[in-house]
């Protein structure tokens, strides 16, 4: 695919109101998103105490991950002002769930000025590809370093395709317009996150399921 151009390599238009309201409104229909969430939560440990949710968005990912594991404490972030309002309002009362804003393009709060412990499993979906790509790779080793030995690091992703055909394509297949296609995406190619993953100290890296330009990494903290 295209490499961004300097003008929109730094866009990321999801602290927009607008924008993020947009994207709830289709959320539901993204072909193959519930195959992918499925085997998401098929990669998490069997025993799940604590889960930290990046780019949580309105909280739909971390509110699966806690149907299937029901006395996990989660930790949802995210730096949309309409996300954490809406994930706020989803867990409203539960006290084993703190939704906190957090941009992901700053250094993850240190482990410190987390709840302590420790993470059994950092989970994210369709939000780490609005990050550059220096970026991801030093988010990669922050998620590391907040799982504990045998954690895992689950992440739902937007990859690129291995050409603008082919990306003209998966649009075409999710009904967008090419016109229309986000200017905060920064997609980076699945084998080149998965080094990036085994770079960052994980082991047993692989792309676990994969539909076009959606496909899920995994890791385990060694």
């Amino acid at each position: 695919m295209d490499q961004p151009t300097e003008s929109t390599a730094t866009v990321n238009k999801w602290s927009e109101t607008e924008h993020a309201l947009r994207y709830l409104t289709v959320a539901d229909t993204i072909p193959h998103r519930a195959e992918g969430e499925a085997e998401l939560l098929a990669c998490l440990p069997p025993a799940v105490d604590r889960v930290l949710d990046l780019g949580c968005g309105d909280g739909r990912l971390l509110a699966l991950v806690r149907t299937l594991h029901p006395h996990t404490f989660g930790v949802a972030a995210d730096f949309s002002p309409e996300m954490v309002r809406r994930a706020t309002e989803r867990f409203c009362g539960d006290l084993n769930v703190e939704v906190i804003h957090h941009d992901l393009d700053e250094p993850l709060p240190d482990i410190a000025s987390l709840p302590p412990g420790g993470f059994d499993a950092v989970v994210s979906s369709f939000a780490i590809h609005h990050l550059v790509d220096e970026r991801k790779r030093s988010l990669f080793a922050e998620v590391r370093s907040l799982l504990r030995s045998g954690g895992v690091f689950a992440n739902l992703e937007h990859v690129a395709s291995a050409s603008p055909t082919l990306h003209d394509v998966f649009l075409e297949r999710i009904g967008v317009n090419p016109a229309d296609d986000d200017p905060s995406n920064k997609l980076a190619p699945v084998e080149t996150q998965l080094g990036w993953l085994r770079d960052a100290g994980f082991v047993e890296v692989d792309c676990h399921w994969k539909w076009r330009e959606l496909a899920l990494l995994v890791g385990l903290a060694g």
